[in-house]
């Protein structure tokens, strides 16, 4: 997509670079992980992500084919900015056994079916409620913080081997879920058309 990046970015990211070599990584996922620490100025996401640049190439093309952004709160929403998305946290409600967060996620996965990309980045339990749901995702950006339940809804996901992307540790937040998704939407389509699968990667086993 045609985007006019601000000065002071280009400089974040200079900097950015000459503290951390980014280099081997394959195209999109160094864009996730460089976007991803640059939102949060943590050079630590380098070796805290996990994710599969094959999973990413399907998800990058779904996205530009137009599928369904679901995210858990509005924060996240917010976060992405030149794309439509679906929050149904306004219209959610707590109940016996489901917060408000992991009813938003049912209450979205009612509106938009099967093939959403969803982005979690705040409640642990809607990632876990996700995982409930036969939602056949293009792609899960799972980012949830927290020192409750998040660092085992994350290791759910990758259990779970939906395409993702998680990371190890309690980090994530708003911020980082919706920087994760927009580096997938500020990534060119190239003419790449068969997507290729490498291992599973967790970036502290290549640096």
């Amino acid at each position: 997509m045609d985007r006019v990046v601000h000065p002071i970015e280009v400089e974040s990211y200079r900097r950015l670079r000459a503290r951390l070599d980014t280099s081997h990584f394959p195209p999109l996922t160094r864009a996730v992980v460089e976007r991803v620490i640059h939102s949060a100025a943590d050079l630590d996401y380098a070796t805290d992500l996990v994710m599969d640049e094959g999973d990413l190439e399907k998800a990058h093309l779904a996205l530009h084919s137009g599928a369904p952004v679901v995210t858990d709160v509005e924060m996240v929403a917010a976060g992405i900015t030149r794309r439509e998305t679906v929050c149904r946290l306004r219209d959610a409600k707590s109940g016996p056994g489901l917060t408000r967060s992991a009813h938003a996620i049912r209450l979205a996965y009612e509106q938009v079916g099967p093939g959403a990309l969803w982005v979690i980045g705040n409640a642990p339990t809607a990632l876990e409620e996700l995982l409930t749901l036969d939602a056949a995702p293009a792609l899960v950006i799972g980012l949830p913080v927290g020192f409750v339940g998040a660092v085992e809804s994350k290791a759910a996901l990758r259990e779970s081997g939906l395409p993702a992307v998680s990371n190890v540790s309690e980090k994530g937040g708003s911020a980082v879920a919706s920087a994760a998704l927009n580096a997938l939407l500020y990534h060119p389509l190239t003419q790449k058309t068969e997507p290729q699968k490498n291992e599973s990667h967790k970036t502290e086993e290549k640096s």
